[in-house]
């Protein structure tokens, strides 16, 4: 058998005979470490093995055992030095190199298969891809235009014709013919020069999508790529060997060069790549690992590989999909914050939004009717209140439907964007089979998915805007006529005090990452390209404000959660039991001050796997199957006509001094709280 061992960054094979001990691997993997002096290697420096552990998972494996019986053949392992350690004389600190592992545990190989064709590919289909639920192949018609497109450019090099990106330099050497035995080098050349991003790597989830994005892209038969090398970027997606991208670099214009050409960098074997099995190493030797060849390019495939938005559109679609997921959640905390704050839900009547129809406002409204107060659903916190003189609620709670309602407008709308920049050709040339023809055009300009992220980062904003404002409500007693910030004891204990500052802190941080990354644009190429679209920054800083927007409503639904804890034993409405159930699995009440920090990052992964939607999906299902006729509560803020309205306790009255020129008079005053 064969084992790949790791050291320090280099792999080396070691073939292993049956009896040999970890021990043994060790010693023999250092062995040829010390022999071969690759460039990690320290001259003059004794070098001893710590421990021996497998690189897919990171078990330490007792250097007695033997190999047969705690490895595979061809399985991986990394070999730790003592000098990989800060100071093995004075302390056991952790070794500097940590097994590069998937989130989450173990990634399985999936055997399930995702036909792509080019057209058809949804946002959620590449969220799935990036997490590794599917393999990939292609439609046998996208076989067919693949083969196509490559007929083309194949005549145009047989034919030595002059053409932008086939037979022609790049950018400002565009007008530069090259010969034809340098073709291919023209192709190599460009990937290299191009890999020129900073920053740090995405994660394999990220880099999944992206390359299955340019799959995708590819797979339309409109790039002149072969099919040959289009099915080798399939294969290494299958075996998730991924290369190093890092996300600075692009100006999302003329494409995503600089990434998608590190992407391509490691398809040909050179740089570093990452995959489950092997982690980080030189993308030669984990390709190989995984009996892989690196991709030789022909004419025009370099350009092929890296002309287009697929980094803006493949972090864009996950900030869509993580947006979409989140604003309807923020509807139903918003329901629960309401009922603790013991508003009215008479602000969402359907006939009060069917005077303003925006598709979104009616639909917030409608969730939140379904989750409130009903014959179907009735809340005994809502009954306790049905007769109190509050006139009107705040317009974090009244106006939801208005304005998280704009906030899922907005996320259809760059949904739909996206989607179609996912199943678009976004190459130069353009190659027309059926035309036998390229053109140079612009479809690679980033502009479409640039400007919509924008727009998304400043819709999605909104819902963690309003959600600060109710924590607020939540923690002042002023407001919520709650023990403040949500604890008894207060002064001995500061409960939600500084969990609404970190919520005011995400909230700041957004307003400044909501400023538009496409509105500036910078000319590169000698002027050439003198107008970019800044997608990629576009499309990392949305990401950033849906993470924000995700953190801040936990937040409010664990203060939420622990404020009606002061309600009981009065039980609110039953999904809203439900989502305090749920809630509760992870986050108990609080009694006293406690380590918060953990109880929000378990809300955040609560609302992450749509576990508080999950919660109340069946429950608004049922009140609209079951329910013809909405409930319409009792509440002051309305009046119907023939009807007696139930007693209300009389505004106070209070004295109030009024100057009229230079006599005081005392006048009374009733003065009605209006909200």
């Amino acid at each position: 058998m064969k084992i790949s061992c790791r050291v320090r960054g280099d792999w080396f094979q070691v073939p292993c005979k049956a009896g040999k001990s970890i021990r043994w691997l060790g010693g023999e993997a250092l062995k040829r470490y010390l022999k071969l002096r690759p460039p990690s290697f320290v001259p003059n420096r004794e070098e001893v093995v710590n421990d021996i552990r497998k690189t897919l998972g990171g078990a330490i494996l007792d250097p007695e055992d033997r190999i047969e019986d705690v490895l595979d053949d061809n399985d991986f392992v990394q070999i730790v030095l003592e000098t990989d350690r800060p100071n093995p004389s004075l302390s056991e600190a952790e070794v500097k190199y940590v097994t590069s592992q998937i989130p989450g545990g173990k990634f399985e190989i999936p055997d399930v298969y995702l036909y792509l064709d080019g057209n058809s590919l949804s946002i959620d289909d590449l969220v799935q891809l990036g997490k590794g639920h599917f393999k990939i192949n292609l439609t046998k018609d996208a076989e067919e235009k693949v083969k196509a497109s490559r007929a083309v450019i194949d005549q145009i090099v047989k034919e030595n014709r002059v053409v932008y990106g086939i037979t022609t330099g790049f950018g400002k050497f565009a007008r530069t013919v090259i010969e034809k035995e340098k073709l291919k080098e023209l192709q190599e050349n460009l990937i290299r020069s191009h890999a020129a991003g900073v920053g740090r790597a995405l994660t394999p989830q990220k880099t999944r999508m992206l390359l299955a994005l340019r799959i995708n892209v590819l797979a339309k038969g409109y790039s002149g790529v072969s099919l040959g090398t289009l099915k080798q970027l399939i294969d290494a997606f299958n075996a998730s060997c991924l290369s190093w991208v890092p996300e600075q670099g692009t100006v999302g214009a003329s494409g995503d060069l600089a990434p998608l050409s590190h992407l391509a960098l490691g398809m040909m074997g050179e740089g570093q790549m990452w995959s489950p099995q092997t982690g980080w190493g030189d993308a030669k030797y984990v390709l190989e690992s995984h009996n892989l060849t690196p991709i030789s390019l022909n004419a025009k495939e370099g350009l092929a590989l890296i002309n287009g938005t697929q980094l803006i559109t493949s972090i864009g679609a996950e900030a869509t999909e993580r947006a979409g997921i989140i604003a309807k959640q923020a509807d139903v905390v918003a329901a629960l914050t309401l009922e603790v704050l013991k508003g009215t839900s008479r602000a969402f009547d359907s006939d009060v939004h069917a005077l303003r129809p925006h598709k979104g406002q009616i639909a917030v409204a409608r969730r939140l009717r379904a989750l409130l107060h009903s014959e179907t659903f009735p809340s005994e916190i809502a009954q306790s209140h049905r007769f109190c003189n509050r006139v009107q609620d705040a317009y974090t709670l009244r106006c939801t439907p208005q304005v998280h309602g704009i906030s899922h407008d907005t996320i259809d709308f760059v949904r739909g964007i996206i989607t179609t920049e996912m199943n678009s050709a976004t190459d130069n040339p353009i190659v027309l089979a059926d035309r036998g023809e390229t053109i140079s055009a612009g479809n690679f300009h980033g502009e479409y998915p640039a400007k919509s992220l924008d727009y998304l980062s400043i819709g999605v904003h909104e819902l963690a805007s309003m959600s600060e404002r109710r924590i607020e409500r939540l923690c002042n007693p002023a407001y919520s006529e709650l023990p403040a910030f949500l604890v008894q004891d207060g002064g001995l204990n500061s409960g939600f005090m500084i969990a609404h500052c970190t919520a005011a802190s995400l909230v700041s941080e957004n307003k400044t990452l909501c400023h538009p990354a496409s509105v500036d644009s910078l000319s590169t190429s000698a002027g050439t390209e003198d107008h970019v679209s800044m997608g990629g920054f576009a499309a990392r800083k949305c990401l950033q404000v849906v993470r924000n927007v995700e953190k801040v409503i936990a937040i409010e639904l664990l203060a939420a959660c622990q404020a009606i804890e002061f309600l009981r034993p009065l039980k609110t409405t039953q999904p809203l039991e439900e989502v305090i159930k749920v809630v509760r699995s992870v986050a108990g009440p609080w009694d006293k001050d406690r380590y918060m920090s953990p109880d929000i990052q378990a809300s955040t992964k609560l609302l992450k796997e749509e576990k508080i939607w999950n919660a109340v999906k069946l429950h608004i299902e049922s009140y609209h199957s079951s329910q013809d006729i909405e409930t319409r509560v009792f509440s002051p803020s309305t009046f119907t006509i023939g009807e007696d309205r139930p007693h209300i306790s009389q505004p106070k009255k209070r004295k109030i001094s009024v100057t009229n020129g230079t006599k005081s008079a005392k006048v009374e005053k009733v003065e009605n709280k209006m909200a």
